[in-house]
């Protein structure tokens, strides 16, 4: 039994604007111990739909439908007092920015002592020692000295550290990191990812890491699902994503990066475009605005996530036909523009189902 199972999660916020379709129709699962890279454009609906697990998305102005189940127990029908027991506890969380995300005016040893204290009937003296323990298992160096600094007096790094730090205190089941290496340098940035992996493998949490680059969770999520729009358009296990991608999106996300695998003298090709409202979402194939392969039959017709060839476990949300999509991404991975791939490969009028 998986521990944890999405299914069918939709959410809604009504707003002065309209109705803005954050997060739409998406599942997953995810099982003990195992990293799930969730990878998108800000504004896909990776945050909202992690946050809402938190049930920190619920008000009055928001719907939201569909079935999280975490240990069997479901997350969205949770009282106000099961969720603060379950918060922080079973299910932490890594945001974005650890400056605003920690209290400027305390001091960190008495934050972490809270998040223990929140959650354990144990003496401050007890939450204390586990606070240094912990600071000490995330690489701060004199953990014990250190629990009297404040925020502004780490830098970037030390402070992500110091949330990770929080986050895994209770030993959660699950730990959801949100851009945890936004704004960090890229060997900060390693060490933050390396330290992830490495607490995964000594505690068993599972990991959801949410971010929009792929590059991030080149190394450590066992599966990634690209968002685009509020939807699950391709999701797969790392290895398919990065060497068998099926969807022009993913295409693009992979082509905007740099890879060591790639051609010699090969140019970063963006991604056309922006991101299309969530509120007046485009008909059909909601990337067809951006899309280089887009037929005037995928503006009207809306595909669905479902598997590509015998590989049940490799969900796409194309309605190119599944040799076409292959063929296309051969030309790409071998260096071709998506101008050039489009020459070289008959791109079919109508629409198709994979």
């Amino acid at each position: 039994m998986a521990l944890l199972e999405i299914s069918d999660l939709a959410v809604r916020f009504n707003t002065d604007d309209g109705v803005v379709h954050a997060v739409e129709g998406i599942s997953y699962e995810l099982e003990k111990g195992k990293v799930l890279g969730i990878v998108g454009e800000s504004g896909s609906g990776k945050s909202v739909s992690s946050l809402t697990l938190l049930c920190l998305t619920q008000s009055a102005r928001t719907e939201i439908e569909g079935e999280a189940l975490f240990d069997g127990e479901d997350l969205l029908s949770l009282s106000k007092e099961r969720q603060r027991k379950v918060r922080g506890n079973d299910i932490a969380m890594i945001f974005q920015d650890p400056l605003s995300s920690l209290h400027p005016f305390f001091k960190i040893g008495n934050q972490l002592v809270e998040a223990v204290r929140t959650h354990n009937a144990v003496s401050k003296a007890a939450a204390r020692d586990r606070a240094i323990e912990m600071l000490g298992l995330v690489g701060i160096p004199d953990p014990r000295g250190r629990m009297d600094s404040y925020p502004h007096e780490f830098s970037g790094g030390m402070r992500q550290r110091v949330m990770i730090a929080m986050a895994l205190i209770n030993e959660p089941k699950l730990l959801i990191a949100d851009e945890p290496t936004t704004a960090l340098d890229v060997t900060v940035q390693a060490q933050i990812l390396e330290l992830l992996g490495r607490l995964r493998d000594e505690t068993g949490t599972a990991i959801v890491i949410i971010t929009h680059d792929l590059g991030v969770v080149a190394q450590m999520a066992d599966e990634i699902a690209v968002m685009y729009a509020g939807r699950i358009v391709e999701r797969a296990d790392a290895n398919t994503i990065f060497n068998a991608p099926e969807h022009p999106y993913t295409w693009g996300l992979l082509k905007s990066i740099p890879r060591l695998n790639s051609p010699r003298g090969e140019e970063l090709i963006p991604i056309s475009g922006r991101p299309p409202s969530l509120i007046n979402r485009p008909t059909g194939c909601h990337f067809h605005p951006r899309c280089p392969y887009v037929r005037e039959a995928h503006k009207h017709t809306d595909p669905q996530l479902i598997p590509t060839g015998s590989d049940q476990h490799h969900l796409v949300r194309c309605l190119l036909p599944a040799e076409t999509r292959r063929a296309l991404w051969g030309q790409l991975a071998a260096g071709a523009t998506p101008d050039a791939a489009k020459t070289a490969v008959p791109i079919p009028e109508e629409a198709t189902s994979q």
